[in-house]
């Protein structure tokens, strides 16, 4: 990929960072970190900041929405959506990382029928108690799981609920394979799925393969890939290009109930102001609002005593 691999001795002199705003659907390509993901965006763009929502493993492929400017405030929000994984697993085999990766820790000559697969799934729909994999981003004690695993440390991690709200098996393409689509909330970690329904059937299982379809608004129809925004970058007139493929900050603001405000009542919040409610259109609720002028949005905050009180602030530049 001509955006990740430049040489620094012919790349020419280094260009200036720019105020860029708004979201990226990428599809993340397989052995590719998370972090280097967004790093290589950040490049393309020559953006200032950016950062992404939800983790994925290098192994895994699929959406991972990363945010630059503005819409890194609005990250949380799109932590917090709906996620929709397609996961292989292959059964026989427990893995310490729990995917293919890792050392065989367990194994089993049983094989289940697609019947025993559909028998036991009821069991694992709904708000579940999943105990994370050793080899994942969870804070023990000040450090990450996955480095106290990776230097041989016995990690103990608790169970905690994970909400699953559809999971379904779509195919048994052999005795040794399965095929699935979850549609889950925060904080499910596939790879734990698998390892607990191959444990349930009695034979053993991990994930082989693992593609994310969707993070609450972000999906596949809107997705684009490093070669594709490379391929932009390097087009006559780069910035347009660019600039056609990101989605507008209020992308992951979807879920969330907005009011307009004027331009008076928009400079008052940008200086972290609070902003009287008035009349029949005043919003009602009790959670997280996002205020909008003219098609932007100024702040996302909540209502305290009568009035909207900002809590993060939108500040848009050219």
């Amino acid at each position: 990929m001509r955006e990740i691999a430049e040489n620094p001795k012919t790349a020419g002199p280094k260009l200036p960072k720019r105020d860029v705003h708004g979201w990226i659907a990428l599809d993340k390509p397989y052995g590719m970190t998370s972090t280097q993901a967004v790093g290589a965006i950040k490049r393309i763009f020559r953006a200032k900041k950016a950062g992404h929502a939800g983790t994925l493993d290098p192994l895994a492929t699929g959406i991972l929405p990363v945010a630059l400017g503005e819409a890194t405030k609005t990250v949380p929000f799109a932590v917090d959506g709906e996620k929709v994984y397609r996961f292989t697993v292959e059964w026989g085999k427990e893995t310490r990382t729990d995917d293919a990766e890792g050392e065989v820790s367990g194994s089993s000559v049983r094989r289940p029928l697609a019947d025993d697969i559909q028998a036991i799934l009821p069991r694992f729909r709904g708000i579940i108690e999943q105990v994370p994999p050793a080899f994942s981003a969870i804070n023990v004690n000040g450090a990450r799981a996955y480095d106290l695993a990776r230097e041989g440390e016995t990690v103990e991690l608790k169970a905690r609920p994970v909400q699953i709200d559809e999971l379904t098996l779509l195919e048994v393409p052999d005795p040794d394979h399965a095929v699935f689509e979850a549609v889950c909330g925060k904080g499910t970690y596939v790879r734990a799925l698998a390892r607990d329904m191959g444990r349930v059937l009695g034979c053993c299982g991990h994930v082989s393969a693992l593609r994310r379809l969707a993070v609450g608004p972000f999906d596949e129809h809107t997705a684009i890939s490093l070669e594709e925004l490379g391929e932009l970058r390097h087009k006559g007139g780069a910035e347009a290009e660019l600039a056609s493929a990101l989605l507008p900050v209020e992308t992951a603001l979807d879920d969330i109930p907005a009011f307009a405000v004027n331009r008076q009542e928009a400079a008052r919040l940008r200086r972290g102001q609070d902003v009287l409610l008035r009349g029949q259109n005043a919003p009602l609720t009790d959670g997280p609002l996002c205020a909008m002028q003219e098609g932007l949005p100024v702040a996302i905050g909540e209502i305290q005593k009568g009035s909207f009180h900002p809590k993060r602030v939108f500040n848009f530049s050219a």
